[in-house]
């Protein structure tokens, strides 16, 4: 990772993709930090859960994510893309599928 996580990031599921979620805090003493994901709540997840850090963004590693986030993260935009799903519980499926 070469920046560090940071309350107000975005979340991310891949590079290049829409936002899911944001950070809310960072908890270093125990390495975890909280997000909000977008019609889902809020979850917190090690340090470990994190692929990349950079520009402002937190890419997620997604075969490392709880099943309760990667459930969270199937429709997290469904209000504004009624026919997107994110493939969240699949990492080999990309982040945004129709």
């Amino acid at each position: 990772m070469s920046d560090r996580i940071e309350a107000g990031q975005m979340v991310f599921v891949a590079d290049g993709e829409i936002g899911v979620a944001g950070v809310r805090e960072v908890r270093p003493h125990d390495s975890t930090f909280v997000i909000n994901v977008q019609n889902g709540g809020d979850f917190v997840l090690p340090m470990s859960a994190v692929k990349d850090v950079h520009s402002g963004k937190v890419i997620l590693a997604v075969d490392q994510l709880p099943e309760d986030v990667r459930k969270a993260l199937r429709h997290p935009h469904a209000a504004e893309f009624r026919s997107s799903t994110y493939a969240a519980s699949d990492p080999e499926e990309g982040a945004l599928k129709d």
